[in-house]
């Protein structure tokens, strides 16, 4: 195989992406979705703060508010990573692609690569434009980036949406069937995430689900030390992966 065949191998997979509607759909609701929640969830703190309303958390931070559209907007990217692998199993198209590529391990390098391009690019504009539109919204409760933490937070959500990305595509590698995969990927956000976490019990084990773990790089003052968080993920994301790449390997297409 000739020393171009990575790069090759590469430019089919964004192609396929750029080609395929299912796996561009994801990708501009990621940023409608989390821009257009920042600005009604900013709007929103905005009104409870001038009314002094008491349903207001005690602890809101203006930096954290510009985060919330962020976690709906992750569930479009994990959706893009669904169907990015999953498409093609339900098409019958990964018996070509396997064939036009017989190295699977070169196959998977490429898909990650292509996956992790496209997630930064949008994950990039998608958190700094929510982050700046709910703190618009916010009016005179609203910060700069300059504001302690804010920076690091904006750029720690940036690589928070990129890793579930890549985390959602090892699950999907392995499990190879949309219908599984989205409904498990979205329990994990929706419900065990959350339902964890409001057991006394389960709470310190909640902390380090990958998706509550990596959380913590985007809150301006984290409960878990937002290193920490992400280095969960990352483990999370590279467990989820390997598995993925051990499951390609051992299978028919």
């Amino acid at each position: 195989m000739s020393s171009n065949a990575p790069t090759a191998v590469l430019r089919a997979e964004l192609t396929k992406i750029g080609t395929v509607r299912s796996t561009l759909v994801p990708l501009a609701l990621a940023l409608v979705v989390s821009v257009g929640t920042g600005v009604v969830n900013g709007a929103s703190a905005r009104s409870a703060i001038d009314r002094h309303s008491p349903l207001l958390r005690p602890d809101f931070d203006p930096v954290d508010a510009g985060f919330v559209g962020i976690q709906l907007g992750q569930l479009a990217l994990i959706a893009f990573a669904v169907l990015l692998v999953c498409t093609e199993y339900g098409s019958g198209m990964i018996r070509t692609s396997l064939a036009a590529v017989p190295s699977r391990g070169l196959f998977y390098l490429a898909k990650i690569t292509a996956a992790t391009t496209v997630a930064l690019l949008v994950a990039v504009p998608t958190t700094f434009l929510a982050f700046l539109a709910s703190q618009t919204a916010l009016g005179p409760h609203g910060v700069e980036l300059s504001h302690p933490g804010a920076l690091r937070a904006v750029l720690g959500a940036c690589l928070y949406l990129t890793l579930m990305c890549l985390f959602s595509l090892g699950i999907a590698t392995t499990l190879r069937s949309t219908a599984l995969s989205l409904p498990l990927l979205f329990a994990l956000v929706f419900v065990l995430t959350p339902v964890a976490n409001a057991i006394p019990a389960l709470r310190t084990l909640a902390r380090y689900l990958p998706d509550h773990a990596g959380a913590e790089v985007m809150k301006a003052v984290p409960g878990l030390n937002p290193g920490t968080g992400l280095l969960v993920l990352a483990a999370w994301t590279t467990a989820a992966l390997l598995t993925g790449y051990l499951t390609l390997r051992s299978r028919d297409s």
